[in-house]
């Protein structure tokens, strides 16, 4: 099928290698979706904190990969 327009995400996209993929960021981002999905936050966090920024964006995506799409 031909469109002329692409279908809209209502997904929030991250882009890894600028600002929005700072670690710091991405903690922020996890603390904020988690209370808004309802999830504890703490556990999240550590989890994400327990290792290198690989493991980082590896937990975030495992969390929030339904609400977020994260670019590299």
């Amino acid at each position: 099928m031909i469109t002329s327009k692409r279908p809209e995400s209502h997904k929030i996209e991250i882009d890894l290698k600028g600002p929005e993929g700072n670690a710091f960021n991405l903690l922020g981002l996890a603390a904020n979706l988690s209370k808004k999905i309802g999830l504890e936050t703490d556990p999240i966090l550590d989890e994400m904190r327990s290792g290198d920024y690989e493991n980082l964006i590896q937990v975030f995506d495992n969390y929030f990969g339904a609400f977020c799409i994260l670019y590299r």
